[in-house]
């Protein structure tokens, strides 16, 4: 019996990016159309690798800078709930490519919560993992303070719940602007302690 269920919900790709510079003050993905995804993750990515340093999101488990595997490879971000972060900040819109998106998806709903160890497969078979949700961090903030001076500090608040997640390649492949991504979710019941 499959362990991944398919869902009958799909994501349409509508931007990609890849961030190749570690510029800390300007976070700024350059957009793609397209992305071959290899288990090294994005070709050029300064996220990319099979392992990388922990930082703060894993600090419960591991000391900083301490070598681990690399499962967020990618940051997949919702074009709905980057609208709501915009209208929540006050702005006309966002630029992904200043949160340092990898790719952005439209059509699956409550987005930033999907299952983690969901796969999004697309049309070519190229399949991301979904690791967790992502956690605003001041890095999009002072991107956005270099267009929008003083409007970056509403990002963290704003983002709280609608970052998206980060993913790492499951299966290599191309993704494209335009390709339809199938949800698959683990089949299994919430989990409950008691």
């Amino acid at each position: 019996m499959p362990a991944l269920k398919p869902t009958d919900f799909t994501a349409t790709v509508t931007w990609l990016g890849v961030v190749t510079g570690d510029d800390r003050t300007e976070l700024l993905a350059e957009p793609r159309e397209a992305l071959d995804l290899t288990f090294q993750g994005i070709a050029g990515s300064v996220h990319g690798g099979a392992t990388r340093k922990s930082c703060s999101r894993v600090r419960s488990q591991y000391a900083r800078g301490t070598t681990i595997r690399n499962e967020r490879q990618l940051s997949l971000i919702s074009a709905e709930e980057l609208s709501e972060i915009a209208a929540k900040m006050g702005l006309e819109a966002i630029d992904p490519a200043r949160l340092g998106a990898s790719m952005v998806l439209s059509g699956l709903p409550d987005f930033s919560f999907v299952p983690p160890s969901s796969r999004l497969q697309a049309p070519s078979g190229a399949t991301l993992t979904v690791d967790m949700q992502n956690r605003p961090c001041q890095f999009p903030a002072k991107s956005i303070d270099k267009i929008a001076p003083a409007q970056g500090k509403g990002f963290k608040p704003a983002a709280e719940g609608r970052r998206g997640v980060t993913a790492s390649v499951a299966r290599e492949g191309r993704v494209a602007v335009g390709d339809v991504l199938r949800l698959h979710i683990p089949d299994q019941r919430v989990w409950q302690p008691e």
